[in-house]
């Protein structure tokens, strides 16, 4: 009876320990944090110790047990064989035939002197072999009857929420910007603002009115890595060529504020500068593309 309450406080326990923590696991938001929530740290430490000292006075108790079993029917220490409880397990997932037994599985035919055992397919690969059936099964259901998503569905869904989260948080963080959304400002504050970056950042090389210095002059057609906005834009962005061109602005710079002193440079296209350096580069022409009902002209 004393085994029985024993057993019973037990398992009582271990299912209190776990719903604890299950539950200490769902309500928690960080429910593994030691600063945060010790506690459940401490419960998992009891729960382990408890396990351990269970399952070890449960060995020791059995080995006891073994041993004056073995007393009782006179066999000695040295006549055990310590290795049969792992022969027994291979034995019983095997089923493998012992060899003087081997006469009463061979099978009658035979070819140029081999030849073949009956023996029976072993359990493991049996149940490895069922359980391959019901996961065939499982997935035929649930992808081609039930329509459950594919990998090109999964994708799409978690780019969709990706962008969802993205356009919250730039909703909700108004000092974010998307480089991929960059264009050409033509508002006259923008514009202000980004002559006010030049001046100060990029004046000392390409002077105050763009003419040119130590950089190419940035009012004639002429540019050395492309013209147009989104060319200036990676420009800043990214630098110049490795080893002789500027250094890429996006370490100091906000993409917002790249894009404002992109559009500032290129509104200084056809002016006159007081000094202005011989061009520099590949004449860029802007292509224009206009569109009617029937064709495409650039």
């Amino acid at each position: 009876m004393k085994k029985y309450i024993q057993s019973i406080g037990y398992v009582a326990f271990l299912l209190t320990s776990i719903g604890v923590l299950i539950k200490a696991i769902t309500v928690y938001k960080n429910p593994f944090s030691l600063y945060e929530n010790p506690l459940v740290w401490i419960l998992i430490v009891m729960l382990v110790l408890v396990i351990i000292v269970k399952e070890h006075f449960s060995f020791t108790i059995q080995k006891l047990q073994e041993t004056l079993q073995q007393e009782k029917e006179g066999v000695t220490p040295e006549d055990v064989d310590i290795w049969e409880p792992v022969k027994k397990f291979f034995k019983k997932w095997t089923k493998t035939s012992p060899i003087e037994e081997e006469d009463e599985i061979i099978l009658d035919h035979n070819y140029d002197g081999i030849k073949e055992l009956d023996n029976v397919l072993p359990p493991w690969w049996v149940y490895l072999f069922y359980a391959t059936i019901v996961f065939g099964v499982v997935y035929l259901i649930r992808f081609e009857i039930m329509g459950g998503d594919n990998q090109q569905m999964e994708y799409e869904k978690e780019v969709n929420a990706a962008k969802l989260a993205l356009a919250k948080y730039q909703k909700n963080s108004p000092n974010t910007f998307d480089i991929s959304t960059a264009s050409l400002q033509t508002d006259a504050s923008i514009l202000k603002g980004g002559k006010i970056i030049f001046n100060t950042n990029c004046a000392s090389c390409h002077a105050v009115d763009g003419g040119g210095g130590i950089g190419p002059n940035l009012t004639d057609q002429n540019w050395i890595l492309g013209g147009g906005f989104k060319n200036v834009f990676n420009t800043i962005y990214n630098g110049g060529r490795d080893g002789k061109g500027m250094i890429a602005w996006s370490k100091t710079l906000k993409p917002k504020h790249i894009q404002n002193v992109a559009s500032y440079i290129l509104s200084l296209q056809g002016t006159t500068p007081a000094k202005p350096k011989a061009p520099q580069g590949d004449l860029w022409k802007e292509e224009v593309v206009v569109k009617t009902d029937s064709l495409v002209v650039q």
